[in-house]
């Protein structure tokens, strides 16, 4: 699925998919297309399953308002937007439950992306002379792309008590199906991801498909889900594919860090699962299903670039400098991965050639913005002067070296050889000419404890920003102990509303909770 193919086929059938979503009428429409008229093809089944990967485009997923919910709701960041609510929402203040960009905008889009899976799983197999291996090709990705948003689903809202729903049928209006737990959620996405695999989720799609969903994406968040329940053996034998197993031939870390947030350095030998965007369509594009010109591109950098650039709606909180900056590499220099992690006052003194934030020299002005530290992965700072909604720059949700830090951890937790665990963290810290572990860290290669509590600041020192951090202190259980929170507290003030029972989850909408008698809302909300 390579982009530019890709955005043709979505914004040419995405209107389809969305007029198969609409609620039945007493009068028929006789210009809607139904499931009799549409589902007859190849081609209908090819642009039902792209109607599902056009979910990513939404504002209420991963072209804007997930970040602030995986990045700026974790340690690494916070608001101090002048929208009051909006702020609220990234520290722990939910006051109302519907408040669209915090939370109703995301449970809606999740869940038509999971209807829009369950159209294609369940009209694909009904159209005639589409062989069962060209009907398992399409299949396969529409059980992936169903138990990927499960997975997330889970992960924001799944709690002990039976809040959220699973449709594995295209819905109706009026269902009102049974809640489900959050360990019910990633159950079922466990079992999408499987029959995914099943179904025979290529390996590798030739070049202009790049970007579909293949089989290692699926062990990875197969992988992810199974570590969120602390089934670490499971976990280990899906990454082990990858690393050591038939799929490792497929991946290996980029020799220069900064090609996995770069326009012209996309679908690279790191790429396990990204997201293509495009900016083909410009203003007046819009974000609806039926706008003509619909936005394929993605709005982060408009929405955390610093003041002047974007509306600064984030930023990173400043700890994560001063973690950067306590170890240097076999160089004496400071850690690469920092100059393209944040822009912040100092930085043209650290980096060479690191003077430019955007349109601004640093070396011709003085800094601006005090101490305060901004995103810079995935911004389009690095080809142009400004960013807006229409981003081109695709976003990796899984990289490999996430890939190699979860079979890292994976290994320590199921009591595996120690060393064989550091071997995998030094991998990811030599691409960036950063001493093993040893050197710096030896109580690290000495005890499994002090492995893992490593393990939790390398994993921020490669991946912060990239969408890891919530799930990881969620896995890692810091915010369920006063002692966890505590240490929260010390990198991130935010963690002082944070009420342990509560918090852990975003509350349920509380018009889907009016709506359905037959679900409860998240504990203590």
């Amino acid at each position: 699925m390579e982009k530019k193919i890709f955005k043709r086929l979505a914004v040419a059938f995405i209107i389809l998919a969305g007029m198969l979503s609409a609620c039945d009428l007493d009068v028929p429409n006789p210009n809607k297309l139904s499931k009799q008229k549409f589902w007859v093809s190849e081609d209908d089944a090819k642009s039902g399953t792209n109607a599902i990967y056009n979910m990513f485009y939404k504002p209420g997923t991963f072209s804007r308002w997930m970040w602030f919910r995986l990045d700026l709701t974790s340690d690494e960041g916070t608001s101090n937007s002048p929208w009051a609510e909006l702020q609220n929402w990234t520290k722990f203040k939910y006051v109302n439950y519907n408040f669209w960009e915090g939370n109703g905008w995301h449970y809606r889009d999740f869940y038509e992306a999971i209807f829009r899976a369950n159209q294609a799983i369940a009209y694909i197999p009904t159209i005639e002379g589409l062989s069962q291996e060209r009907a398992n090709l399409y299949l396969s990705q529409a059980y992936f792309l169903r138990g990927f948003y499960y997975y997330y689903a889970g992960l924001l809202w799944g709690s002990t008590t039976k809040s959220l729903v699973i449709y594995l049928e295209p819905s109706q209006p009026d269902d009102a199906l049974e809640g489900h737990t959050g360990k019910e959620i990633y159950e079922q996405a466990i079992s999408d991801l499987s029959k995914a695999i099943e179904l025979g989720l290529p390996e590798v799609w030739p070049g202009e498909e790049k970007g579909r969903a293949t089989k290692g994406a699926a062990l990875a968040y197969r992988a992810k889900t199974y570590m969120m329940m602390h089934n670490y053996e499971a976990a280990k034998a899906d990454l082990a594919w990858l690393v050591e197993g038939e799929g490792k031939k497929y991946y290996d870390l980029v020799a220069d860090y900064s090609h996995n947030f770069r326009y012209d350095t996309e679908n690279n030998v790191e790429s396990v699962f990204e997201i293509q965007y495009s900016d083909v369509h410009k203003a007046p594009a819009g974000d609806g299903d039926f706008d003509v010109n619909p936005n394929l591109g993605q709005n982060r950098g408009q929405f955390f670039a610093p003041p002047g650039i974007g509306w600064t709606d984030g930023e990173l909180r400043p700890w994560l400098l001063d973690e950067f900056k306590k170890e240097k590499d076999v160089n004496g220099n400071f850690d690469i991965r920092l100059k393209y992690t944040a822009f912040y006052n100092g930085m043209n003194d650290d980096f060479t050639d690191n003077n430019r934030v955007y349109n601004r020299n640093l070396n011709d002005r003085p800094w601006e913005w005090g101490d305060r530290v901004f995103f810079r992965k995935y911004s389009s700072h690095h080809f142009r002067d400004y960013d807006d909604y229409h981003n081109p720059t695709n976003i990796r949700l899984v990289r490999y070296a996430d890939v190699l830090l979860m079979y890292a951890e994976a290994i320590a937790e199921t009591g595996g050889t120690l060393s064989k665990a550091v071997a995998q963290v030094d991998r990811v810290r030599a691409r960036v000419d950063m001493p093993p572990l040893a050197t710096n860290h030896p109580e690290a290669v000495a005890s499994k404890d002090a492995f893992l509590k490593r393990l939790q600041m390398e994993r921020v020192l490669e991946l912060a920003t990239e969408g890891h951090r919530w799930a990881d202190i969620k896995r890692w259980g810091l915010p369920d102990t006063p002692a966890g929170v505590a240490e929260l507290i010390s990198r991130d003030p935010d963690f002082e509303n944070f009420e342990i029972g509560k918090h852990n989850v975003l509350p349920i909408p509380s018009d889907e909770v009016n709506n359905n008698p037959n679900i409860e809302q998240n504990p203590n909300y």
